[in-house]
């Protein structure tokens, strides 16, 4: 196995490993902003995974959500980190939450592990090399009319500027497509992209740590990647599409014909 994908997995089995024992434990949650809610699981899974991380390789950067950082990307080796993506779902005991752990080079994903807590998924990805669900390879679906298309999708919680757009695409695909779903975590959704059990995913309001694990995984089981104009500004842009080639350029021109163009910009 490549020596990084198996410190990215030591480290997110080591996150997943926390987790689970606070599973047992009374929560201590608070606000971190507006509906973002933050556990000391949160944090203790963070710092058992950049554990991991500094003892391999200390030289190397961290991007990680619960870390103060200013939400850069230089060209050294980077480990892009998010403890609990669905820290909401996890808080409530709504069983959909991952950790997810990537590493950047050159500011071009490398290595790629989420992991989903209650289903024991792990899903893995090395750039060239392909994408795997617990070691079998996976693609993305085949899936071409959009009328048969299954597709994920999340919904805004701190930035609401888009909403009244965000219902009108809403309504049109409810009518158009087999169905919408909103799991919670948006690297569990892109990881049912990647595996083929979504046909395609698309949302705003992402940060960095959501997106730079699963996003990997999707690209080497065939799909696509990006931002809400066709170009590579997903990571942090807070604006992303994914699929597989035609429910990805399905997404792409609904939400070009929906939502204006000046809500379309990537915000960094």
């Amino acid at each position: 196995m490549n020596k990084d994908l198996k410190i990215a997995l030591k480290a997110a089995r080591k996150g997943v490993e926390v987790i689970k024992e606070f599973r047992t434990k009374k929560l201590n949650t608070r606000e971190k902003g507006t509906h973002d809610l933050i556990t000391d699981a949160d944090l203790a899974a963070e710092e058992a995974i950049l554990n991991v991380v500094a003892s391999e390789n200390p030289d190397d950067e961290i991007l990680a959500e619960e870390t103060e950082n200013d939400e850069i990307l230089t060209n050294k080796r980077t480990w892009i980190v998010d403890p609990i993506d669905g820290t909401t779902n996890f808080a409530h005991d709504f069983p959909v939450y991952c950790v997810s752990v990537a590493m950047w080079e050159n500011k071009k994903p490398k290595i790629a592990v989420v992991i989903e807590v209650n289903r024991n998924e792990e899903f893995t990805a090395i750039a060239g090399k392909g994408a795997w669900l617990n070691g079998e390879s996976i693609m993305v679906s085949d899936t071409k009319d959009p009328f048969d298309g299954f597709v994920g999708t999340g919904f805004p919680y701190n930035d609401l500027s888009l909403v009244d757009s965000y219902l009108k695409l809403f309504r049109h695909l409810m009518e158009e497509l087999q169905g919408l779903r909103r799991p919670g975590a948006a690297t569990f959704d892109l990881c049912c992209v990647a595996c083929g059990r979504f046909d395609g995913f698309f949302e705003y309001s992402l940060h960095a740590w959501d997106v730079a694990a699963a996003a990997l995984i999707i690209k080497e089981a065939g799909g696509v990647v990006t931002d809400w104009n066709g170009e590579d500004g997903w990571l942090f842009g807070q604006r992303i599409i994914a699929g597989n080639s035609h429910i990805h350029e399905y997404l792409l021109k609904q939400i070009q014909a929906f939502i204006p163009e000046e809500q379309r910009k990537n915000i960094n």
